[in-house]
């Protein structure tokens, strides 16, 4: 069976859940790595600031690949013990694997935090500065040494016509929010970073677009991860934020880990060649109406 995906790619974020429960497959980041693995790509660089949780995760990425009936090779894996507030060490993981794997083709920039329900005039500067500079700031300073690696390396040789077009340098898939377009008054860190997130995405589509180098978001709606589940055991305001959620979506439900997974692996396939600058809302039609 053909693969949709191939090469090398690059998640930040890639451990959340349990460190401890290698069989849980929670989280966001956790569920891309799983299923690029599945999708074909050969080669994966996992970044997240748990050490202990990346080991568990990149284990069970070879356990499943290990036992995929399509599997015409053994996965390589990569892990770094990464945070994205800090600059040079951003910059030399990303070079690190570069090094390892010759390339990045698809980056996933997925790394978050939850942040204070405060109002403004109660917030303090340290968690607004704690909440943007993990999710606005981190995507930036990944971003900056992911087009860096990318604007350097050619269309992958064993494209033929008309392959390249649809491939290219490769591709950047931003997670963002439905809070990166619409406001909540019980997040404001968070929906100002996640609007910049999609500013960012957008701008940088402009200038990158005709360098073969495609870059996209996604805007996830209320989704099951550990992230959130632990955003409403501590926060009465955020799991009010949640069901309120849930009542307003039409499908009436919270989306899985699984579900944001396969928007982004569209968004890293061939399938979407012609998607760019985009911002793919995955939110069971919270914002449609």
């Amino acid at each position: 069976m053909a693969k949709l995906l191939k090469g090398t790619a690059f998640i930040t974020g890639a451990a959340s859940g349990s460190a401890t429960d290698r069989k849980s497959a929670q989280g966001i980041g956790r569920q891309t790595a799983l299923h690029f693995a599945a999708a074909g790509v050969q080669r994966l660089v996992l970044a997240d600031v748990n050490a202990d949780a990346l080991a568990a995760v990149s284990a069970l990425v070879r356990e499943r690949h290990a036992k995929d009936a399509d599997a015409d090779a053994e996965i390589e894996v990569m892990t770094l013990a990464l945070d994205v507030r800090d600059a040079a060490a951003v910059k030399q993981g990303l070079e690190s694997a570069r090094r390892r794997f010759g390339r990045i083709d698809i980056a996933v920039n997925n790394a978050g935090i939850s942040g204070s329900a405060k109002p403004t005039h109660e917030l303090d500067e340290a968690d607004w500065l704690r909440v943007t500079d993990v999710l606005l700031n981190g995507v930036w300073r990944c971003q900056k040494e992911e087009l860096a690696i990318m604007v350097a390396q050619e269309v992958p040789s064993s494209s033929s016509p008309p392959a390249p077009q649809r491939e290219g340098r490769g591709c950047i898939i931003n997670v963002a929010s439905i809070y990166g377009l619409v406001a909540h008054d019980a997040a404001v860190a968070y929906t100002a970073a996640k609007h910049g997130v999609v500013g960012l995405t957008r701008a940088d589509a402009l200038r990158y677009g005709p360098q073969g180098i495609r870059i996209n978001a996604i805007a996830p709606g209320f989704t099951e991860t550990p992230l959130l589940a632990g955003a409403m055991a501590r926060s009465p305001a955020a799991a009010a934020a949640a069901t309120a959620h849930i009542e307003k979506a039409p499908l009436g439900r919270m989306a899985t880990a699984e579900e944001i997974a396969d928007c982004i692996v569209f968004l890293a396939s061939p399938m979407s060649s012609f998607v760019h600058g985009s911002v793919l809302v995955a939110d069971g039609g919270y914002t449609a109406g």
